[in-house]
């Protein structure tokens, strides 16, 4: 594990847990919501694995937060987290890798930022999936940079190439794939909505 990833792994362990432990849940309760099995989740709240994109999207939905608000808040937790407001350099934004995938993640924005801003790098051949429970209350706008992005919604087939946008309606599960032969760069803009 590089050390750019290796806090983040325990950030997240870390967010899992305090989000599962917020809700007064206990594994075996997340487990059942979320459809991820308990060890894994052990595994994870521990820092022993680095979650996967799809048990990222699973473990979000039950927490009906979006993958890109649990990374968020994740992130948020380093003691020498950046200010809410200022530069934030490049060069020492952290990014989160899909060990399944090699899908990389940067958050762009702070956590008090009104709107989650996100840099996603897709290699070719990786495919995302996300439940629906992952885009509940949430916003979503997706804005590909550079390649090509194959967007699955629900039963729908989108094709994006370099500056197309889709903005997001209700949920639906949705796969991010990258069919082409270079890799795929998107900003993903999500503001949230009203919760229940």
């Amino acid at each position: 594990m590089s050390n750019i990833v290796e806090p983040l792994v325990l950030q997240i362990a870390a967010r899992v847990r305090t989000e599962r432990e917020s809700r007064r849940w206990t594994l075996a309760t997340l487990a059942e919501v979320s459809g991820v099995s308990q060890a894994m989740i052990s595994r994870i709240e521990r820092g022993e694995s680095s979650p996967t994109a799809v048990v990222l999207g699973k473990l979000s939905a039950a927490f009906q937060l979006s993958v890109s608000s649990l990374l968020a808040l994740a992130e948020s937790t380093r003691d020498d987290a950046p200010p809410a407001a200022g530069v934030r350099r490049g060069a020492d934004a952290e990014q989160w890798r899909d060990p399944g995938t090699g899908y990389r993640r940067r958050q762009i924005t702070g956590r008090h930022f009104p709107a989650e801003i996100a840099e996603i790098r897709l290699p070719p051949g990786a495919r995302v999936p996300y439940p629906a429970a992952a885009f509940a209350f949430v916003r979503q706008v997706v804005w590909v940079i550079d390649g090509h992005l194959t967007f699955h919604e629900g039963d729908t087939v989108h094709e994006l190439g370099e500056g197309d946008t889709i903005e997001l309606g209700e949920p639906t599960t949705r796969v991010f794939a990258n069919t082409g032969d270079a890799e795929c760069r998107y900003v993903v803009v999500l503001a949230r909505g009203a919760r229940p």
